[in-house]
């Protein structure tokens, strides 16, 4: 693997693997994975379809585990704690590292509702005046508030695409996420909202951690900071192949895998 140049260690990592693999059941999806996700950074996961790529970032806030049985081996902290400790309250969690999934999924309710919805199950007590405040704040910094703050009570099921994936990162946004993971939030959107999402990221990443899977290889070379590359062995278990600044992935990549992939020679 690729190693680092020596001032990246020094920067805060938000997110730390350690010989990660992951099981679904008996099935080893993901082998031995090892890599750093720093903080106010946006790191892009590519690779071809299959390669674990979805399963691992699902695994940094445990998602994955509401799809079945899993276990896992090795380590992932975030700022230093062991996120699959049996005593980590996985709701809390889940509210540290949002997540974005590759189709929008609003809730089939009002717009205001929608973004709302984390901070009402979480059991706060909040005064009508101030979760208005959240909302807006949410909204503005999905940059979504323009298009809907005259119609907020109208059900969300009606925006578009692109709306309807920007209400889902205000929905993330609202309970004051450390981490923002998106499933390739851009996947089901047309060039424009593709756009919009990117510029979007642009501007998070001054608050949030960001960590991306995406197939598009442009818009990981335009948003990202630094990428891995995962594929699979002959036994088709994910691997993560290199990992490094993302300039450095695309013109300068160590491993040839790597190098075949970016310059579309497979995948």
């Amino acid at each position: 693997m690729h190693r680092l140049k020596e001032f990246i260690p020094q920067m805060q990592t938000a997110i730390q693997v350690n010989n990660l693999s992951f099981f679904y059941g008996a099935v080893r999806a993901l082998e031995n994975i090892n890599m750093s996700i720093f903080q106010n950074r946006v790191t892009a996961i590519i690779g071809p379809s299959g390669c674990g790529k979805s399963t691992f970032i699902k695994s940094l806030n445990r998602i994955g585990e509401l799809e079945g049985k899993i276990k896992t081996e090795g380590q992932v902290e975030f700022y230093g704690q062991d996120i699959y400790h049996p005593q980590v309250n996985l709701n809390q969690l889940r509210r540290q590292i949002g997540m974005v999934f590759q189709k929008p999924n609003p809730f089939p309710m009002s717009i205001y509702e929608n973004v709302a919805y984390g901070i009402k199950i979480g059991g706060e007590k909040v005064r009508r005046s101030d979760l208005d405040i959240v909302v807006e704040s949410a909204l503005q910094g999905a940059a979504l508030w323009n298009e809907v703050k005259d119609k907020l009570h109208k059900s969300a099921l009606g925006l578009s695409g692109g709306q309807q994936q920007r209400l889902c990162i205000a929905r993330a946004l609202a309970v004051k996420p450390q981490v923002l993971l998106m499933d390739e939030p851009c996947s089901a959107l047309d060039p424009v909202a593709t756009m919009k999402i990117e510029e979007l990221m642009h501007s998070l990443r001054n608050d949030l951690t960001i960590a991306i899977v995406t197939h598009n290889m442009q818009q990981a070379a335009r948003i990202s900071d630094y990428t891995a590359f995962f594929s699979t062995d002959e036994s088709r278990i994910g691997r993560m192949v290199e990992f490094g600044e993302t300039k450095q992935i695309f013109s300068f990549p160590v491993d040839a895998r790597t190098n075949d992939y970016v310059s579309g020679r497979f995948g």
